[in-house]
């Protein structure tokens, strides 16, 4: 087999990769290890930042996220007693869209399979050969298969095996808690995501649908799931959400899912090597609590579609040259605000830090200058920046 681009994992940024290098006349071939049932089954983020947005419509896919997703104007902010609307449409004029990450693949897919796009599924043992001159193995169906590409993208995740051809400098962070997430069927109790600190753990009150509520808690790394009954995760939540405050109250409802996600924070640099170029996840990971891992793969992809055009069609290497800086300068910005909502929001032992977050909350809440950094990095940068 031959095509223009192997693109390695078709999950949202690799969809969307093949999706925008059709629309510059370029060829690809896009192979997942999972089946597509599972692909398109995954529950992950919610949380479009206005460029995501922006993008998806430009590229013809927002018309049911425009229909069926849910614009927010900002977030609520709490601590026991307190809580605080930071409007983002107020202070940098755009907001965020709650839309799944499942419905981003679905209409993924459904685009790509209207324009005929080769995606083989179910693939195994896939390895990525030579990267001054790459192609790709693997098997499927038991066929021993080769893959000639110009150029092979990794979408395949951090733990995907193009990483391994693509030789530079980690960084890595591992955080001291993690998050049970729970996934309700009963309407959201809030208009707008709230962020809780409390002195048992961080909480956030989310929402996949006006009939589905996504809930988070802080929890240890080694927790057992088995340990949190539905009982003792709404008692929890109710507890650092402030049920009865000011007379809000959360509504309970039947758990439908519920797991617990590590916290990590993970870059790599380069993105790039030969002719082998990293998008998403396959090149950084950063915690949940600022709403930036799908977000940064999409702008990762709206980089490095354009950058590929110019390559392949009018043999102009200069913007895949600039891919790999370019790309980390964004993902940098977000992994420091994931970091810093995260160490700002999360409960630890020690009372100081405490006093210092609650600090740090009321500044937020009462400087416009310091909500309007939260609301500009949060509602999301440009594309280019």
């Amino acid at each position: 087999m031959r095509t223009q681009v192997a693109i390695i994992g078709a999950g949202p940024a690799g969809l969307l990769l093949s999706h925008l290098l059709a629309a510059g006349g370029v060829e690809s071939v896009v192979i997942e290890t999972r089946t597509r049932e599972y692909v398109e089954s995954r529950i992950r983020a919610g949380i479009l930042e206005h460029s995501t947005v922006e993008l998806l419509k430009d590229a013809g896919l927002g018309e049911r996220l425009l229909r069926e997703g849910h614009e927010h104007r900002g977030i609520y902010l709490q601590w026991p007693s307190e809580r605080h609307h930071i409007d983002f449409q107020d202070l940098v004029g755009r907001g965020v869209w709650v839309y799944g990450q499942t419905e981003v693949q679905k209409d993924l897919g459904r685009a790509r399979d209207a324009a005929g796009q080769q995606i083989i599924y179910d693939v195994l043992d896939t390895t990525v050969h030579d990267p001054a001159d790459p192609h790709v193995t693997f098997t499927v169906d038991g066929v021993p298969t080769r893959l000639d590409a110009d150029v092979v993208v990794g979408c395949d995740g951090s733990f995907g095996p193009t990483r391994l051809v693509v030789p530079g400098k980690t960084w890595e962070r591992t955080y001291a808690y993690s998050w049970l997430g729970v996934l309700a069927d009963v309407a959201p109790s809030t208009d707008e995501l709230i962020y809780a600190w409390h002195q048992d753990g961080f909480a956030l009150n989310s929402m996949r649908s006006p009939t589905v509520t996504r809930l988070y808690l802080q929890v240890p790394p080694d927790t057992d799931i088995e340990e949190w009954s539905d009982e003792r995760i709404w008692d929890a939540l109710a507890t650092r959400l402030g049920h009865g405050q000011d007379g809000w109250k959360l509504n309970p409802g039947p758990v439908m899912e519920k797991s617990v996600l590590p916290m990590r924070s993970f870059v790599q640099a380069p993105m790039r090597h030969g002719n082998v170029f990293l998008a998403g996840d396959a090149a950084h990971i950063v915690p949940p609590t600022g709403a930036k891992g799908l977000n940064l793969a999409v702008a990762d992809v709206g980089l490095l579609a354009p950058a590929l055009v110019a390559m392949l069609r009018e043999k102009d290497s200069r913007p895949a040259d600039e891919y790999s800086n370019r790309a980390l300068r964004r993902v940098w910005r977000c992994t420091h605000f994931s970091w810093w909502m995260t160490t700002m929001l999360h409960a630890s032992n020690d009372p100081f830090d405490a006093e210092l977050q609650l600090s740090q909350l009321r500044w937020v809440a009462s400087s416009t200058a310091a909500a309007t950094g939260l609301a500009e990095n949060y509602a999301g940068l440009p594309i280019g920046f």
